[in-house]
């Protein structure tokens, strides 16, 4: 049950970057996440009394210190990208995320994996690569500090999975409401900043929140993908939880989470009849068989 749910969680992310993706061709990527990491925390502060629970104040900590590794990863991922090249880093990114909470789990956890779960993670860590794989884009030598950035946000993001990891099953959803709320401080804050200095430069508020794309998206309907953004990624957060208390050794989850990449390649082929190139699809299908091995291993 927790593979199938780290699964799931994985394409329910992957459709949250979707979303976010389209929401960054009109607005700016930090304001989207700052939008996003608000409306994902009203969700989850909305289901908290429902879901019940009494945390202890090292879960709440543990909570906040994962809002912290998330605005750290979010940073440096668009960072890196954005000095390219993608088609290298971001399954630079997607790699690291998933090795360091395996072998966290491996060697501090004690974790033991059976003969088929370990086929599994290896078959998963190529998925993993290849389903990120963007085709088309110029394969270059990535430089030095690009490449820094895009391990420092595999390994923010794998800290995440880590210290939501160490939160007691009895804390129900407050250590993920800490998250989202300390998130969308960090992230708000920094997008109130460059509006501030916008202004202040006489280029307007508007200058530092929209972001000209090809997409000919309105203005309101990106307002609307990002606050969609924040509550699909608080709801994947909501089943990456789920897994890890149904029993989950972290190992297997946090492989199985790295395959985000999925769920915004078969949306992006759905909606905008994007081309699955085919080192994606094997990818895909790997990413399908390593899912299977790791669900009975």
């Amino acid at each position: 049950m927790s593979a199938v749910l780290a699964f799931v969680g994985a394409l329910v992310y992957g459709s949250a970057d979707f979303l976010g993706g389209l929401a960054a061709r009109r607005l700016r990527p930090l304001v989207v996440t700052g939008v996003a990491a608000a409306s994902g925390a009203a969700l989850l502060g909305i289901l908290a009394p429902i879901a019940g629970g009494t945390p202890t104040a090292a879960d709440l900590l543990w909570g906040a210190l994962s809002g912290v590794t998330g605005a750290v990863a979010i940073g440096l991922l668009y960072a890196c990208l954005a000095r390219g090249p993608m088609s290298v880093l971001s399954p630079v990114t997607a790699v690291v995320s998933a090795a360091a909470p395996m072998l966290w789990g491996l060697l501090a956890g004690g974790e033991r994996l059976g003969a088929g779960s370990a086929a599994g993670l290896v078959v998963a860590l190529v998925a993993i690569v290849l389903v990120a794989l963007l085709p088309g884009e110029r394969i270059t030598r990535p430089t030095a500090p690009a490449l820094s950035m895009a391990v420092g946000s595999g390994l923010a993001i794998g800290a995440f999975l880590i210290l939501l990891d160490q939160t007691g099953e009895g804390s129900g959803i407050a250590p993920l409401v800490l998250n989202r709320v300390v998130n969308a401080v960090l992230t708000g804050g920094l997008a109130t900043v460059l509006v501030v200095r916008a202004v202040r430069s006489g280029r307007g508020a508007q200058s530092a929140v929209r972001a000209s794309g090809a997409l000919p998206l309105p203005l309101r309907s990106a307002w609307l993908l990002a606050i969609t953004c924040g509550v699909v990624d608080a709801t994947a957060n909501l089943l990456l939880l789920w897994a890890l208390r149904a029993g989950g050794d972290l190992v297997v989850v946090a492989a199985l989470t790295a395959m985000y990449p999925a769920g915004t390649v078969l949306l992006a082929a759905a909606l905008l009849r994007e081309r699955i190139a085919p080192v994606q699809g094997i990818g895909l299908v790997l990413a399908l068989a390593a899912g299977i091995l790791l669900a009975v291993g």
